[in-house]
């Protein structure tokens, strides 16, 4: 292959099936005559992303638009942005504007020079309708009135041929009839159902007379009341993408066995003048499948329903909502779906590989801070009584010198928050933090050693005190007198922003939750959140909703989006330093 295709673009290297069935498809010019109705020429790579608005969108729709947009700009082409509105019951305007919001969010336009394309499956039931008359007319389709059951059980199985309809060779004339009688509501739903007559003793279940349009009397959000009949999803999908022109049409693997009647359906109403070759085609890769999760939409919406989340935006989630509130960035997600690739084979992709993704992104552009999230009081006894001297810290690591030198600014003061976990009393071997006649630093202040603790009634240490030496501040000359092996974090007691923060963890326990018919609630993580009050440096007062920060020692952590007021966020973790799950 040459290094630059027909078109004069020089694509990304091949990374996976995909992008080689494209360059060879750009190569030979499969679809480079193309051109709309007015003779302008269309780009040879046009893909789309068509999710059905009957939910909120979730990391696998998230890998499914990175990758259809990415190939199409990544190959100088387009990506249309569809709903498959076809089911009027299940379908709301809610779903719409969160799935574009989410779309654009992850980075990607479906604009492409100067022109939006932002398509609705309900613009095209004219033509839909029309296609089935003429399948009607060429004696390829037909109205049944079996039930549902009764449809079932002629169908016939993996080993056994189906039973033909007893309605299957009723004349052209009265299925027309029948069918315009359905779209003029003279039926009730179920009473009767449009099919294709292709084959009932098919080995492929899906080309055994499958349904085309039912009956449905309900408002559709887009349409309203103006049609009683609504096409069935495989018929639609291929007659969309053949009225938008696409060329590689990349959906999941579970419709690879749909794809023998895509591909019939199409050629009979191309053969009908409907469209001109050549014609889209299907191309299948493996659904992305992640540990610890689930992506089905009636689990999801169960979660909601029972409140065991707060919400589709839930930081729990694994919808695009709930990962953006939790801290995720486009960015990393983008990463994680480059990472994984297309393949045609189903594989389980660790959930910590996503968390890496989210700390290679955040380490070299999240800002410092520090939080005490377990807080026990540091007294320094000779800290001058009501002072408190400035200390300075970077904002971001001297190791990514690409920002600017920037720094913050933070008091010490006589009382500090440290850790609890920062003190033993009695230590154990190796433990080199505060403990009775220990010398440690104060990171960005000064060296202290530990005199003693308070305690409660009950034995609980309550206070720790300690001594400083005022000549061993951070950054001053004699810092370098002191060599001491622990390095502790701390905020001045005085003032600190005390604030609420969300521990998350993953929502199950289990990997696969709801895997070989489990009962996906019975793997529910009973950790997956935990609310405490932190005392935060006081710089982070100024947060901005949706701002995130590392929490030196503690992880990445945002301000949320939703509950956060001026003055007082409020912080999500996104996640940790290191991967600590089942440590």
């Amino acid at each position: 292959m040459s290094n630059e295709l027909k078109n004069g673009h020089t694509p990304a290297p091949s990374t996976n099936f995909l992008r080689g069935i494209i360059e060879a498809d750009l190569v030979s010019g499969t679809y480079a005559d193309r051109a709309t109705q007015e003779g302008q020429a269309l780009p040879q790579v046009i893909t789309r992303f068509p999710p059905e608005p009957n939910g909120y969108l979730h990391i696998g729709h998230a890998k499914s638009i990175c990758l259809n947009f990415g190939l199409a700009r990544d190959y100088a082409g387009r990506c249309h942005m569809r709903f498959d509105d076809t089911n009027p019951e299940k379908e709301e305007q809610e779903y719409v504007d969160t799935i574009l919001d989410s779309v654009k969010w992850l980075g990607f336009s479906w604009e492409h020079e100067g022109k939006p394309h932002l398509y609705y499956a309900s613009n095209y039931f004219d033509t839909m309708y029309a296609a089935a008359q003429a399948l009607i007319r060429k004696g390829l389709a037909y109205v049944d009135e079996q039930n549902a059951e009764q449809m079932r059980e002629n169908r016939g199985t993996l080993t056994e041929p189906g039973k033909n309809s007893p309605w299957r060779d009723r004349a052209a004339d009265e299925s027309l009839r029948l069918f315009e009688e359905m779209r003029d509501g003279k039926h009730p739903d179920g009473s009767m159902i449009l099919r294709a007559k292709i084959d009932m003793a098919s080995p492929n279940m899906n080309l055994r007379d499958p349904a085309i349009y039912r009956i449905r009397h309900a408002t559709h959000h887009n349409t309203g009341d103006k049609w009683c009949v609504y096409p069935m999803y495989t018929f639609a999908h291929p007659i969309e993408d053949a009225l938008e022109n696409i060329s590689h049409s990349i959906c999941t693997l579970e419709f690879e066995d749909q794809r023998p009647f895509y591909d019939w359906l199409l050629e009979q109403l191309s053969q009908e003048g409907f469209f001109k070759k050549p014609l889209p085609h299907q191309y299948e890769f493996a659904r992305l499948n992640l540990t610890y999760i689930i992506t089905s939409k009636r689990k999801l919406r169960q979660l909601v329903d029972e409140k065991i989340v707060a919400g589709w935006d839930d930081p729990r989630m694994p919808t695009i909502v709930g990962l953006r509130r939790r801290g995720y960035t486009p960015e990393a997600i983008r990463l994680m779906s480059d990472r994984t690739g297309a393949s045609k084979n189903n594989s389980w992709i660790d959930f910590s590989v996503l968390e890496g993704a989210l700390r290679e992104d955040l380490d070299p552009k999240a800002p410092r801070a520090v939080a005490v999230l377990r807080p026990l009081k540091l007294i320094i006894d000779n800290f001058p009584e009501g002072q408190s001297i400035d200390c300075s810290a970077p904002v971001y690591p001297p190791a990514h010198p690409e920002h600017d030198t920037a720094h913050r600014h933070f008091p010490i003061t006589k009382e500090l928050w440290i850790e609890r976990e920062d003190f033993m009393e009695e230590p154990t071997k190796g433990y080199f933090r505060l403990f009775p006649g220990n010398k440690v630093r104060l990171r960005y202040g000064y060296v202290v050693e530990c005199t003693g603790c308070d305690k409660d009634e009950h034995g609980n240490v309550i206070a720790v005190h300690c001594n400083y030496f005022e000549d061993s501040k951070s950054g001053t000359e004699g810092s370098s007198n002191y060599k001491v092996k622990g390095n502790l974090h701390w905020v001045s007691a005085e003032h600190a922003l005390a604030t609420e923060v969300r521990l998350y963890d993953r929502l199950f326990s289990d990997p696969h939750p709801d895997a070989g018919g489990k009962d996906f609630l019975a793997a529910l993580n009973p950790n997956s959140k935990e609310v405490i009050t932190a005392y935060l440096e006081p710089t982070l007062k100024s947060a901005q909703p949706g701002e995130i920060f590392q929490f030196e020692r503690h992880g990445y952590f945002v301000a949320d989006r939703v509950d956060s007021t001026e003055g007082k966020p409020v912080f999500n973790r996104a996640v940790t330093l290191k991967d600590s799950w089942g440590k």
